[in-house]
């Protein structure tokens, strides 16, 4: 009876072989300082996919996706209308797990890559992010696709938002890479870089890494004071605005 367990396991095991790709990858920086005078930069993201004996062919050719997200936040998003000739903000839905950054890299469009299901899956896309949101009033059921689409957009027009299809490049067979730009206002903060391996339309494999950006120098130090010293910080630049505007008076004064 053991022994033909042992065969029956042993011939299950050959009638469904392991994915053998295996997807090597890195960042070109894990470490990335914000001064005075940060004007943006951009990473580079690189690998290499990996096959042995074992590798089941397939049908078509490999797609890469890499997603660059930030640290996580809450985002409001409000609906202006016009009251008496002025604009006031009137209903609104908080988002919940907002990446501050987020940026996917593909080799072609994502819907050419794998299914929808696929993609929300792994939250591939700005359309497949996962954005829990409740109304102003409280109430989770409300609509919130307007609200969501106006999020996404303001994120996408101060550059924190980004999708580029067609910006993974396959060097060879199996070495590829991609740049990632990060602008000026790229939030600090740890950050999770993504790759992901697709065959026939499905994820055979994945890694993740982080990255942090930090502020430094005068800047750190200014960032420190006044997030976690708000009422000194707000003194000290009170003082210090005073100090100024007395200090031009004399300057400028006339006799």
């Amino acid at each position: 009876m053991l022994a033909l367990v042992c065969l029956a396991v042993l011939l299950g095991g050959l009638a469904n072989p392991a994915s053998a790709e295996k997807l090597v990858s890195d960042i070109s920086a894990r470490e990335i300082s914000i001064t005075s005078n940060f004007t943006g930069t951009e990473v580079v993201v690189f690998g290499t996919i990996e096959r042995d004996e074992a590798t089941v062919p397939r049908r078509g050719d490999y797609d890469i996706a890499v997603t660059i997200v930030g640290p996580l936040h809450t985002a409001v998003s409000r609906r202006k209308d016009r009251v008496l000739g002025i604009w006031v903000n009137r209903e609104s839905r908080t988002f919940f797990d907002v990446p501050s950054f987020y940026a996917v890299h593909s080799t072609r469009p994502l819907e050419e890559i794998a299914i929808a299901e696929v993609l929300a899956r792994e939250q591939i896309g700005l359309n497949h992010l996962v954005l829990p949101a409740e109304a102003s009033g409280g109430s989770r059921e409300a609509d919130t696709a307007p609200f969501r689409e106006a999020l996404l957009r303001l994120k996408q027009k101060d550059g924190l938002f980004a999708e580029r299809p067609g910006s993974v490049e396959f060097l060879s067979s199996s070495l590829f890479r991609t740049t990632v730009p990060l602008p000026a206002n790229v939030p600090v903060g740890t950050y999770q870089a993504h790759a992901y391996l697709f065959g026939d339309g499905v994820v055979v494999a994945r890694l993740t890494y982080t990255m942090d950006i930090a502020k430094t120098g005068f800047e750190q130090l200014t960032y420190t004071l006044a997030h976690q010293y708000a009422f000194f910080y707000g003194i000290g630049a009170v003082i210090l605005a005073i100090v100024t505007g007395w200090l031009a008076g004399v300057i400028f004064r006339k006799d």
